[in-house]
């Protein structure tokens, strides 16, 4: 393989291999019994979100919803010492599904996931199965919380059972309209309790 800039060949006869920033977990948070949320703050119970890393990166695996079946796995934000987790949001969402009987299948923009300039919590993951067996993993990505300058940027993607059931993949991204640094990220079902699951915290360094 070659890598050419300008006529020039830079790399070239093998693996290239570039360092993407070496990430460091900061905080594993397991959920033992049901919980309405899962909040990760800055400065509190060994969390890390602040200037530290320019980026942030939430691990999601097997989450699972206490008794609804249809709900959504969902995120927000807060500033300072704010509780009302309500930044302003703009975001796009992609959902992908395939049913376990082969009855349907879908690619589609869903206007039921995203917002524009909204402030209610942003879906993640769109009609959770509610069986034992059923659970969500996935990874979500905040860019730069802390900058005082620009708006917070963030991407992400859910994978999991939904209620069809089916096979379930959404694809989301957006920003929190506010340069105002953040301090906190919220998790919850839209409705009812987590049962179950696991969230990593993990911060990235530019190499």
């Amino acid at each position: 393989m070659a890598i050419i800039s300008n006529a020039v060949t830079i790399a070239d006869a093998g693996a290239f291999s570039a360092s993407l920033g070496a990430m460091t977990l900061i905080k594993t948070i397991t959920l033992s019994s049901a919980a309405g949320t899962v909040d990760f703050v800055n400065g509190a119970s060994s969390v890390v979100f602040d200037d530290t890393y320019p980026i942030y990166k939430f691990v999601f695996n097997n989450m699972h919803p206490a008794t609804e079946n249809s709900t959504n796995f969902t995120f927000q934000a807060d500033v300072g010492t704010g509780t009302s987790y309500a930044q302003n949001i703009t975001s796009t969402f992609i959902q992908i599904r395939h049913e376990e009987g082969d009855g349907a299948t879908q690619l589609v923009y869903s206007t039921a996931g995203d917002q524009a300039g909204g402030t209610a919590f942003q879906q993640m993951f769109r009609s959770l199965e509610g069986d034992s067996d059923s659970s969500i993993c996935g990874e979500l990505y905040v860019f730069n919380p802390s900058s005082t300058t620009f708006v917070k940027h963030f991407i992400g993607q859910g994978f999991g059972q939904n209620a069809a059931p089916a096979a379930f993949t959404a694809k989301i991204a957006g920003y929190f309209n506010t340069t105002t640094a953040l301090t906190r990220m919220r998790f919850k079902m839209s409705t009812g309790n987590i049962d179950a699951g696991t969230i990593k915290l993990y911060g990235i360094k530019d190499s």
